[in-house]
């Protein structure tokens, strides 16, 4: 992990690609764990080719400062039959869990220690593919959601930024990886996937979740 640098009038701590195999970020009023190698190589690969495959993504509409426009990335929802999630203007109902998703998610529930009863799936085609600011908090989730966020494909950076004090923390993402935030993290943190004008390959990212 690098010593924090300023970024504009933010204080930002780099979580670099290699490091220990499972690390909890120092951030104050939030949990966040990250496991590197939460899947083995092997299966990563064999995980994405699946999902790329199989999965009937779909370009949703989403709402941004009350204007409606395509989302920069390709989406699927998958849960329980009443795991109905509602962001940014989009109602998703769920598709049925396939045997392939229902393996990540135990994987997930174990590293996590929680349940979970739907994912959200984002495919990121290019380095313009992203998702802006927000924090995961909407009412069906509960008081201290607990996020499981597993990365297959290219490595991208994902940054989270304090709603109320001059931090940023940006981590490298690889391949197999999966990042816990728990806690009151989305209470007092957001969180985005920036564009990059870097050339990068497509990247699948699934955040398992609990609707309650």
């Amino acid at each position: 992990m690098t010593r924090p640098r300023r970024n504009g009038t933010a204080e930002q701590l780099l979580v670099p690609l290699s490091g220990p195999a499972v690390q909890a970020l120092p951030m104050p009023d939030g949990e966040c764990m990250l496991y590197r190698e939460a899947f083995a190589s092997a299966l990563s690969d064999a995980l994405f080719q699946t999902l790329y495959r199989e999965t009937p993504w779909e370009q949703h509409t989403i709402t941004v400062y009350g204007r409606t426009v395509a989302a920069p990335r390709l989406s699927a929802w998958y849960g329980d039959p009443d795991a109905v999630y509602r962001y940014s203007g989009t109602r998703l109902e769920p598709l049925p869990w396939t045997p392939t998703l229902l393996d990540i998610k135990a994987r997930a529930e174990e590293l996590a220690a929680s349940r979970f009863n739907s994912v959200l799936m984002n495919r990121y085609r290019h380095g313009q593919d992203s998702v802006g600011w927000h924090s995961d908090a909407e009412p069906e989730l509960g008081r201290h959601p607990v996020i499981a966020s597993v990365s297959l494909g290219a490595v991208r950076r994902f940054v989270l930024r304090h709603k109320k004090r001059p931090l940023k923390v940006a981590i490298e993402l690889g391949h197999g990886s999966l990042l816990i935030m728990a806690g009151a993290t989305q209470h007092h943190w957001r969180h985005q996937l920036p564009k990059t004008r870097q050339p990068v390959g497509p990247r699948i990212n699934l955040t398992f979740r609990l609707i309650v």
